[in-house]
């Protein structure tokens, strides 16, 4: 309110017009402090009419140039990214293309300009987060995952328990899970949904992009997006996606060894609104967050048990969730943080996790990769460390990509797979694996001599 009293607005650009950038342009105008100053979409009239569907004026979105809008209070719509992260009228760029490609490369540009990005873009920072995150702290910009979407919202939870000193013992978000899902195509895709030809042909369906959440590889881009950010890992296998509901978080998710389904303490899981034969869980979490916390200590159980929290059998194991996500509609929360504070609404710290291409059936020699949602490969989640020693594809890198040689149904495709990648984002992805590989290296040679 501060900043709009002072006509000290937030510049802000939108990158990218469709669901989630619809979403936040419904609520940029309605709040105070903020002006968007530009929207860049290739598809400018996709802009436009996204503006009007979510109740803009016309003459709101007509500024002839970047300058005069931010003079008037008014929106640009261009479809030159690069132009819009280069002008003086922006202070906080937000991508939400969906592209690992673009999103590196606006990354980039801000970090060239001084520009603070928000990455709704959650497929980059699979590919190359750490490394962004990295540039963005030398060029003293703010690189911020995009609060309303579920990484976001998982690292506030677990920054909340761990600034009240609670150990967090898992983290993630619900979804709907069956094993069978991970064969899913786009021509599959509509029938595990339940959506009826003429409902899909009624709405602005996107075949590839809803498989993508069925097969399993939105879920493990976003968690290696939290594993990235919060330091908590991926267990050897990936997700397991156990069946479980809200009731039930501290007795599922806590350590094999105490009755639970975790690996170990301090990981990332997805859990299932489904059971395996197919009923749905009670008190689901599909569109929600968790994370689970330890009391360790005899006080602690005992104020869990005052002050009524669902615990395990033990008393020891707790959970805080959150049932819904508001997507775009929340981003507001990200670009005050980057703008007022300079803080990030979750940012990459290290290179833990990493989302590797796995073939949905026999693949031969020659095939070429569909990328993410497709009908060749979905996304599994790994330790960094494991991706490298396998050399696995990034499933980010895995769009257009031909094979040199067969690859067996359930495998993982890795870089020696693939005829060469020869773009900008495998050239930023290779530099990151050589700076954390070689940063692994001397941390070991450290450890031993110590």
């Amino acid at each position: 309110m501060q900043r709009e009293a002072q006509r000290k607005r937030l510049r802000v650009a939108l990158i990218g017009a469709g669901k989630f950038g619809s979403m936040f342009l419904s609520q940029v105008r309605r709040t105070p402090g903020m002006q968007l100053t530009a929207v860049a979409d290739l598809a400018p009239q996709r802009a436009r009419d996204s503006l009007a569907r979510v109740g803009w004026p016309a003459e709101q979105y007509q500024a002839a140039s970047l300058a005069s809008a931010a003079k008037n209070g008014t929106t640009f719509i261009s479809d030159d990214a690069l132009a819009v992260i280069a002008s003086d009228a922006v202070e906080i760029v937000i991508d939400a293309t969906g592209s690992p490609a673009a999103g590196i490369r606006h990354a980039l540009a801000c970090c060239q300009h001084g520009k603070h990005v928000v990455m709704v873009n959650v497929e980059a920072d699979a590919l190359a987060g750490p490394l962004l995150a990295r540039r963005a702290r030398e060029a003293g910009i703010v690189y911020s995952l995009a609060y309303g979407d579920q990484p976001a919202l998982i690292c506030e939870m677990v920054d909340w328990a761990r600034a009240a000193g609670f150990e967090v013992v898992a983290a993630g978000k619900g979804t709907k899970y069956l094993p069978v899902y991970h064969e899913s195509t786009p021509d599959t895709v509509w029938g595990h949904y339940g959506f009826t030809p003429e409902m899909v042909a009624q709405g602005d369906f996107n075949a590839q992009m809803f498989n993508s959440f069925l097969d399993g590889t939105k879920s493990a881009i976003e968690m290696a997006a939290v594993t990235n950010a919060t330091g908590l890992t991926p267990a050897p296998e990936g997700l397991s996606f156990p069946p479980c509901g809200v009731d039930d978080l501290p007795r599922v998710l806590r350590p094999r060894a105490e009755g639970g389904q975790l690996h170990h303490r301090g990981q990332v899981e997805v859990i299932s609104s489904l059971e395996r034969d197919g009923r749905p869980v009670f008190r689901d979490l599909r569109w929600g967050v968790y994370a689970t916390f330890a009391a360790d200590s005899a006080y602690v159980r005992r104020c869990f048990k005052e002050y009524g929290l669902v615990t395990d059998d033990t008393g020891n194991y707790s959970a805080m969730y959150k049932p819904y996500h508001l997507i775009g509609l929340e981003l507001g929360v990200s670009v005050a943080a980057v703008g007022l504070r300079r803080e990030a609404t979750g940012c990459a710290t290290g290179f833990r996790g990493d989302v590797v291409a796995v073939a949905k059936r026999d693949l031969k020699a020659g095939d070429t990769l569909d990328g993410e949602g497709g009908h060749t490969v979905w996304g599994r989640l790994m330790p960094a460390h494991e991706s490298l020693a396998c050399r696995g594809l990034p499933l980010g890198l895995g769009h257009g990509v031909k094979l040199v040689r067969a690859v067996a149904k359930g495998s993982v495709v890795t870089w020696n797979d693939v005829a060469a990648i020869d773009s900008d984002a495998a050239r930023v992805r290779r530099e990151m694996e050589a700076l954390f590989s070689a940063e692994s290296g001397v941390a070991r040679q450290a450890r031993g001599a110590a």
